[in-house]
């Protein structure tokens, strides 16, 4: 029988090629590892530092990093040259299927809020610098008062984006709104800090609207694992003079923080206590 040729390493096949390395994009994966070196800095990086952490020329990554401000991925923190990465990923990766998860469970609870307390509320989560409302529910009547589902509100004035910020952890507060790309944030948050502690302190927001004269905005945190509030339900209370109901709005406040606890994902936390740390 004849011995089989010694093989050389001529004749040895090479390995055909992986799947990672025949279908490369090397624009593509230099946009992904901008995301992953910006990923893992809370405070951001300049170009030079992300230029630095890449190991590249600056004019490999500057329209990629250009092209990723101007697609909403990162943001230039208060308009200088220090990038951070947004929500937008937050909200593609992770954010969207509990997000529905979240209105399919709040809908119904607060449809029956609204038509035992006779008042609309709406739910309001944080979206890149500002609150988005994602459910509103009104009650059964010939008139409502109620927000409009995808209205933007403003952090800093509005009872939903004040709760919000209150119930963010206070130490990464400051680092929480420079990444939500908010200008100024250490500043406004000074002036804020007040009411932010007050809020706090009573575990929800009463206070008149600053959009509609005689509503009283009730506003409680929805809290998520660690305590943050990952979104706000908002009450926007308005005087019925026909209810022979005596003090609707504690009763309107309290069954407001009892739907918030149920959706909370902390259940234990009382719902007055103060936040953490």
């Amino acid at each position: 029988m004849a011995r089989k040729p010694t093989e050389t390493a001529e004749d040895i096949p090479e390995d055909p090629p992986s799947a990672a390395d025949r279908y490369r994009a090397p624009a593509l994966d230099k946009g992904l590892d901008i995301l992953e070196v910006l990923a893992s800095q809370a405070r951001g990086l300049t170009r030079a530092e992300i230029v630095k952490e890449m190991g590249l020329g600056p004019s490999q990554i500057y329209r990629m990093l250009e092209r990723l401000v101007a697609r909403g991925y990162v943001t230039r923190l208060e308009g200088g040259d220090r990038y951070a990465l947004t929500m937008k990923l937050f909200l593609l990766g992770t954010g969207h299927p509990p997000l529905r998860r979240l209105i399919a469970q709040a809908q119904p609870m607060m449809d029956d809020f609204s038509r035992e307390l006779r008042q609309s509320c709406h739910l309001v989560v944080p979206e890149h610098g500002c609150g988005i409302i994602i459910a509103q529910a009104s009650p059964p009547a010939h008139w409502e008062f109620r927000a409009r589902v995808g209205a933007q509100l403003d952090l800093f004035t509005t009872g939903s984006g004040m709760t919000l910020l209150a119930f963010q952890h206070p130490r990464q507060l400051a680092e929480t709104l420079g990444r939500w790309g908010i200008a100024d944030a250490a500043s406004r948050l000074r002036h804020a800090e007040p009411e932010l502690t007050e809020i706090r302190r009573q575990g929800f927001r009463l206070a008149p609207s600053a959009q509609a004269v005689g509503v009283t905005d009730l506003s409680v945190p929805v809290r998520g694992p660690a305590g943050d509030a990952m979104a706000v339900i908002t009450c926007a209370y308005i005087e019925h003079p026909d209810d022979p109901r005596a003090d609707m709005r504690s009763a309107t406040l309290t069954s407001l923080i009892a739907l918030a606890q149920s959706l909370s994902l902390d259940h234990d936390r009382p719902g007055t206590d103060l936040h953490p740390g």
